[in-house]
């Protein structure tokens, strides 16, 4: 990853953190809701394509944005970072093609053949 998105994800753990009581000084705004619709037609995206670029289930954000459920607080700051730096968000996540590729399996070692019984 990125240094760009290591510094994104570092603050966006910072702010947990602290919403969640674990740090002093610092001063975090996390709001109770989120328009998850207006967040996403913002950036003109289907929900379907939303959750993918964003790592979040579709039927997550089709809870969310049908009031049925609301996203928890480590939720509503990555949606915050979301609305606010979308591009920044897209290379912190975004996978290089040697990141892609599978690592090589371990080659196992060979068992040597038990005697004749």
């Amino acid at each position: 990853m990125s240094k760009a998105g290591e510094t994104i994800l570092d603050g966006a753990r910072e702010a947990l953190a602290y919403a969640l009581g674990g740090r002093k000084g610092f001063v975090a705004h996390v709001p109770e809701r989120v328009d998850v619709r207006a967040v996403r037609e913002r950036l003109g995206l289907s929900q379907a394509k939303f959750a993918s670029r964003f790592g979040f289930a579709l039927h997550a954000v089709r809870n969310w944005e049908q009031g049925r459920r609301q996203p928890d607080v480590a939720a509503r700051a990555f949606l915050m970072v979301i609305d606010r730096e979308p591009e920044a968000v897209r290379r912190a996540l975004s996978v290089t093609a040697a990141e892609r590729r599978p690592a090589p399996r371990p080659i196992a070692p060979r068992r040597r053949a038990s005697a004749a019984r």
